[in-house]
């Protein structure tokens, strides 16, 4: 219990809203398992925060937490990084290279963006979800691991699977426990809690007076779509901080209310 309200004192894994706490319960619940856990959710909910809140809730938190982002590597090297190489696979493969799936032996590994993965390498995924094993690329030998799978997209996955771009027996290994987490719009309640502790945050870190939150802040921080989420509200912050060098932000300090002003001085 000490160790899951430590967790719940991180910045971004701070709210109060009724979907939040749902979320934070469901947390609990399956950390201490080796469950597969689906995380659904906008880019910038936080979703690797919730996977690094699992796994450090769980067993394996003593061991490795191996994060990829499924979006960000060339899809011509993912399959490389994700399950190594033999020496020799190919021209100038020197030596092994242990890919991410081994690194996370005994741990736990974050397949983000799942969504965006090829479809050649759904297959070779779904086989590590039932076995536990696969072959480093040019090998013959199999591996086995015993890797928790946490993975994570912003697609509609059931949509995908749908229009032929998601293998539908891979979706359904990866959906034994979905967490979805509603984009920071839709809980309201979060979003002056958030901003109160990133203002204390970023004014540690830059060793300034921490400015008070005016209730005209408040009602514009409320009125904004937020549509990077968190971490949008994140940056904001850390901009506003900067620029205040009173007491209490202000209006200016807020680049999403500059934007609005400009675009009615220009109409």
């Amino acid at each position: 219990k000490k160790e899951f309200h430590k967790f719940l004192k991180m910045p971004e894994m701070i709210g109060v809203s009724r979907a939040w706490n749902e979320i934070m319960e469901k947390v609990k619940k399956v950390a201490p398992l080796k469950t597969t856990v689906l995380i659904l959710g906008e880019s910038g909910t936080g979703k690797e925060l919730i996977s690094r809140t699992i796994h450090h809730l769980s067993q394996r938190s003593k061991k490795p937490f191996v994060a990829v982002n499924c979006a960000a590597i060339p899809k011509d090297l993912i399959e490389n990084e994700i399950f190594g190489h033999e020496k020799g696979a190919f021209t100038g493969a020197a030596e092994i290279k242990l890919g991410r799936f081994e690194l996370a032996d005994k741990g736990t590994i974050f397949l983000d963006e799942i969504g965006d993965m090829e479809m050649p390498l759904q297959s070779k995924l779904l086989r590590v979800l039932q076995e536990n094993e696969f072959e480093r690329v040019g090998g013959t030998r199999t591996i086995k691991i015993d890797t928790r799978i946490i993975a994570a997209s912003n697609k509609n996955l059931e949509k995908e699977v749908a229009e032929g771009r998601f293998r539908e027996d891979l979706f359904y290994r990866l959906n034994v426990f979905p967490i979805v987490i509603p984009p920071l719009r839709e809980r309201g309640e979060d979003i002056i809690p958030l901003a109160r502790y990133f203002v204390s945050q970023f004014c540690r870190e830059m060793n300034k007076n921490e400015p008070l939150i005016p209730p005209e802040i408040e009602s514009i921080l409320l009125s904004h779509e937020w549509r990077g989420n968190v971490r949008e509200l994140k940056n904001v912050i850390e901009r506003a901080v900067i620029l205040c060098d009173g007491a209490a932000l202000l209006p200016e300090h807020f680049s999403f209310v500059m934007d609005v002003k400009e675009k009615i001085n220009l109409d």
